[in-house]
């Protein structure tokens, strides 16, 4: 199975997403429903779906055999994204989501169009905050719904517990990173915030979830960990590198993460190495939401200049290696799974968007 057949399993996806949102409908108290409805054209308004993907990819590679099983927890998946999102969004003071408005903005809209009382942006914020904690317990139902033995189910179950307190982890670090001056931060800070945050949630613990349903080994589900944890590395690496504009063919599709001022390797290591007038021009656009293109490109002159984003592309380059070497010595991992894996390694190394 190839990683396009997984996505064959998208359409499914979509019905189970869709589905697992009625039962509580028709449950919870009516005037509790139309914040229930907000939640669901949240988390079906789109995405990539590649966390819920990996999922399905982790019981292929444990089974060999169809990833149907694991549905209802590759639609968990989405749910605790949908969590993520909505909390992060609150953080990050964010305005759009999946080619609409935050869930956030969306709330305090409501409010200020419905003329209730009080602020509409802490009700926005309030409601927004208490519908994220909503997406865990369909994260949990997911989890325990696949008809697998029960101490499957508990493997995945308790994978997710370590993966949401990981991710916790990460996202505690990366605020604090961000009110840092950039010479206070170092490399290890980074990847660490990657390898707690993104690596996990995103690539490793996908995956295992999706294995553990499925019955691989300890040793298999190590393998996983290792081989994930750097290509979740370098997938942020490489969102990094696209979130300040760079392209591996063009220049400049956007620098939201110069003007939001996140404390990425890009920016730590060329702060690192640039003289007093270049890390002038990097001060003048990180954080600043006003910054001009002229000075945004100015800071990506600088980086390019110092040599950062050449050493962070060759980190991705080395983090993919050794995770495909780790893939090619495995002996717990299926021979016929690993084109799959190989595969999967270029889609979120390789990636433009």
């Amino acid at each position: 199975m190839n990683l396009s057949e997984l996505y064959g399993w998208l359409p499914e996806l979509e019905r189970t997403l869709r589905s697992s949102y009625r039962p509580e409908r028709r449950s919870a108290p009516p005037t509790v429903r139309g914040y229930i409805d907000v939640n669901e054209e949240f988390t079906l308004r789109g995405g990539k779906r590649f966390r819920a993907v990996l999922v399905l990819a982790g019981y292929h590679i444990a089974t060999g055999r169809s990833p149907r099983p694991a549905l209802p927890a590759a639609a968990a998946l989405e749910h605790f994204q949908s969590w993520m999102l909505i909390h992060d969004d609150i953080i990050d003071h964010s305005e759009e989501r999946r080619g609409g408005p935050t869930v956030h903005r969306a709330l305090a809209g409501s409010h200020r169009r419905e003329r209730l009382g009080g602020s509409s942006e802490e009700y926005g914020t309030g409601i927004a905050i208490t519908l994220g904690d909503l997406e865990e317990p369909f994260t949990v139902d997911g989890l325990l719904a696949p008809r697998v033995p029960a101490d499957r189910r508990l493997r995945a179950l308790a994978e997710y517990v370590r993966m949401t307190r990981l991710t916790a982890y990460g996202q505690l670090l990366d605020i604090r990173n961000g009110t840092l001056e950039p010479s206070a931060v170092t490399e290890a800070d980074v990847l660490n915030v990657h390898r707690l945050k993104s690596a996990m949630y995103t690539v490793a613990c996908p995956m295992r979830i999706g294995a553990a349903l499925g019955g691989l080994t300890h040793a298999g589900m190590d393998d996983l960990e290792a081989i994930g944890t750097d290509l979740g590395i370098a997938f942020q690496l490489r969102d990094d590198v696209l979130g300040a504009g760079f392209d591996a063919q063009e220049s400049g599709k956007s620098a939201n993460d110069l003007s939001e001022g996140k404390r990425t390797l890009l920016v730590v290591r060329a702060w690192g190495l640039a003289e007093e007038p270049d890390r002038g021009r990097l001060a003048r656009v990180l954080g600043n939401a006003a910054a001009t293109p002229e000075d945004v490109e100015r800071a990506r002159e600088v980086i390019r200049r110092t040599g950062s984003l050449d050493y962070s592309e060759r980190r991705i380059g080395e983090l993919t290696a050794r995770a495909l070497a780790r893939l090619q010595r495995s002996r717990h991992v299926r021979p016929r799974a690993k084109p799959l894996v190989r595969e999967i390694a270029d889609r979120l190394v390789r990636r433009t968007s």
